[in-house]
């Protein structure tokens, strides 16, 4: 018994000594109007839209060259040890948060717009995560409740697909592989479905 709590207290430990990057976006009116993102080093990632806390949260794994990506990039802004709001005037796009922890280490920065390139470019990937989170979302309930509308969901994640606007999109997997197995869905949106999970499946293959 002993031994199993020991155990357990040492992966809790492990865990929490991991490096994690925390992203929010607090913008009311859009779709999502809260997003929260969590990506620690080893590439566990997990995605809320609600702030909740009793919602629980979409759990999945990013690819090593995204994972890589995204922590580069803080290391180049020095792990948001700086300011990065603009001193311009600009239209409100959202109060945004990075956070950075490391075991007993943790650094924030708040922000709406940051002319700062690596900053735009680190925005940019948690959006891309953000956007693959809620079609996994979106597909899942709409095959649920709304067969007619599952074509027209997987049309719109091609087009993202296409536009390289997916990070994490082995989450997908799942939905894709069911609708495409299923008899009972439409044909198109089977092959659409077969389709999708072929190219993401390539595409992960290709990163490692």
């Amino acid at each position: 018994m002993r031994l199993v709590v020991f155990l357990a207290a040492a992966l809790a430990a492990q865990a929490a000594s991991v490096p994690k990057i925390y992203f929010t976006k607090d913008f009311p009116g859009s779709t999502p109007p809260f997003v929260a993102i969590t990506v620690d080093r080893n590439g566990e990632a997990e995605f809320r839209e609600s702030q909740d806390p009793n919602q629980p949260p979409l759990r999945f794994r990013l690819e090593p060259a995204e994972t890589e990506a995204i922590f580069s990039l803080a290391a180049k802004l020095d792990y948001f040890s700086h300011p990065l709001e603009t001193k311009r005037k600009v239209a409100f796009t959202g109060h945004k948060t990075f956070r950075y922890e490391d075991g007993q280490m943790s650094r924030e920065v708040k922000f709406n717009y940051s002319e700062n390139p690596d900053a735009q470019a680190l925005v940019e990937w948690f959006q891309r995560i953000a956007d693959t989170s809620v079609f996994n979302i979106t597909l899942e309930r709409t095959a649920r409740y709304d067969r007619l509308g599952v074509d027209r969901v997987l049309l719109n994640l091609h087009i993202a697909a296409e536009n390289n606007r997916l990070a994490g999109a082995s989450q997908l997997l799942p939905i894709l592989d069911r609708i495409a197995n299923n008899p009972a869905a439409f044909n198109r949106a089977r092959e659409r479905a077969a389709a999708l999970a072929g190219f993401i499946r390539a595409r992960s293959a290709a990163d490692k």
